[in-house]
């Protein structure tokens, strides 16, 4: 192919994917969700799909595929065409942690996905039975170190902020609290409230209305600043331990080879659905705070905690799951 010939077909090319990008979407879109319908996870893409629904004039589907800690949302988006039509909600573990803690995935973060945009941020709460002889997370670990092993600390599963969490304690603690991972969070909570396990990091959506009730005693947030809705506990940071930093987040990918103007049409659109007052309103209801980021910056994010999280499992001899 001659070099005139070979500028026409990339003058063709960029200009299909230019008309591609214009024309996105001409059909509904669906975001898959690795969790079950109700938690934080379901809400958040369901409040700016709507957002996303008004500007597009095309339906905006979300479609809950819960199971293996998340893994099996993960793989439907990664069998998806790459036309920018099946987006994937991913939160932290699955982007992060999952590929260390599981055998043989179905996916490759790095190879089958491409980061759209961080929609959202939630601090994270270490939170009590009131069975628990301690009123301050110095307390608490105090009692913990005394007892090593007799407590434990539930999570919605296997990869999940709650699991890492209580991981990233152990170790930077020097304590040896057992994990208890649950099917979703509705009873990972309930356990914790019904006294079965001792202790949880929990978003402060979640944990609120027990607290406000006496059923848990909240001892620390896990986030770099204080919660305002929980302005007189102190961060982890604040009580012992420097930089510790669980913070949850939700991000939206699509499949690898997504063409660049759609990802970037995507980014666009979410960015300004975030910035939109009812939408931050609405997402500060559920205990979290809007992001949008650019593509390349999410994509740092996920390269960052993915090599924090994987010194985390190596410190804590976590052996991956078939």
């Amino acid at each position: 192919m001659n070099s005139l010939a070979r500028l026409a077909l990339a003058i063709v090319v960029v200009a299909a994917t230019s008309v591609g990008a214009q024309d996105y979407p001409s059909k509904p879109v669906r975001i898959v969700v690795p969790y079950p319908a109700g938690g934080v996870a379901d809400l958040l893409p369901r409040t700016v799909g709507a957002r996303l629904a008004e500007k597009w004039k095309q339906p905006v589907v979300v479609e809950n595929k819960p199971g293996a800690s998340g893994n099996i949302g993960m793989a439907e988006g990664a069998r998806a065409e790459a036309d920018g039509y099946t987006l994937v909600l991913a939160p932290t573990g699955n982007l992060t942690v999952n590929q260390f803690l599981f055998k043989d995935l179905p996916f490759d973060v790095a190879r089958d996905f491409t980061p759209v945009t961080l929609l959202a941020t939630s601090p994270n709460v270490l939170v009590v039975h009131p069975s628990v002889p301690a009123k301050t997370f110095k307390e608490f670990i105090a009692y913990a170190k005394a007892n090593p092993g007799k407590l434990n600390f539930s999570s919605p599963g296997s990869g999940s902020g709650a699991h890492l969490a209580g991981e990233l304690l152990n170790v930077e603690a020097g304590i040896k609290a057992v994990h208890v991972p649950y099917k979703g969070m509705a009873p990972a909570v309930s356990d914790l409230v019904g006294g079965q396990v001792q202790m949880m990091f929990a978003g402060i959506s979640t944990a609120l209305p027990h607290i406000r009730a006496g059923k848990l005693v909240p001892l620390a947030i896990a986030s770099p600043q204080r919660s305002p809705q929980l302005p007189d506990v102190p961060t982890v940071a604040e009580s012992g331990i420097p930089g510790f930093d669980v913070t949850s987040w939700y991000g939206i990918v699509v499949r690898a080879g997504t063409p660049a103007a759609i990802v970037k049409k995507l980014h666009a659109d979410m960015a300004e659905a975030l910035a939109a007052a009812d939408v931050r309103e609405k997402l500060g209801a559920l205990g979290l705070d809007a992001s949008g980021n650019t593509p390349e910056e999410f994509q740092r994010l996920i390269a960052a905690e993915s090599r924090k999280w994987s010194e985390i499992v190596r410190k804590a001899d976590i052996k991956p799951q078939q």
